[in-house]
């Protein structure tokens, strides 16, 4: 009789705990399923013209209008809901890590390569074999290069 007593206040307390934490675990749960998505990327350039040129000229990504107009931003579109923002303002060109890069994506990589070459961009393997692709494990073809303040970019196949 005792146990029973005890058992059940035991239940008792456990559901006035579980009752009062549920709002929580409720409002975190429905926190995980909102999507979090990249909105922006910015990079804090050194010659703003320089790199708006390789940006617009070598990516071929689109000037989008940016709210600043203070000629020390110039945005581009990344995707349907994505951009570029590039700033004026870094002292110098400083040397950038390859495992700090921004991936982008193409239909036709060859032609692609075909760009950088005309444009006289390096690009290679991860390993800075030039001129050549690396595969990724998952059969992605994949170029890597900088651009004019030695931030690492790759542009592989990805078919999404």
């Amino acid at each position: 009789m005792l146990f029973n007593s005890l058992r059940i206040k035991y239940l008792v307390v456990l559901g006035g705990l579980l009752a009062a934490a549920a709002p929580g675990l409720a409002s975190r749960a429905a926190a995980q399923e909102v999507p979090v998505a990249v909105n922006h990327t910015a990079l804090y350039v050194h010659d703003l013209a320089k790199s708006a040129a390789f940006y617009r000229d070598v990516m071929n990504l689109t000037e989008i209008p940016e709210p600043f107009k203070d000629g020390k931003h110039i945005w581009f579109r990344t995707g349907a809901h994505s951009q570029l923002h590039v700033i004026q303002g870094a002292a110098k060109v400083e040397p950038h890590d390859i495992n700090s890069h921004l991936a982008f994506r193409v239909n036709d990589l060859k032609a692609f390569m075909a760009r950088l070459d005309q444009a006289h961009v390096r690009y290679g393997t991860w390993q800075g074999e030039q001129k050549l692709t690396t595969v990724r494990p998952d059969g992605i073809k994949q170029v890597y290069f900088q651009d004019p303040d030695n931030f690492w970019l790759e542009v592989n196949d990805d078919k999404f």
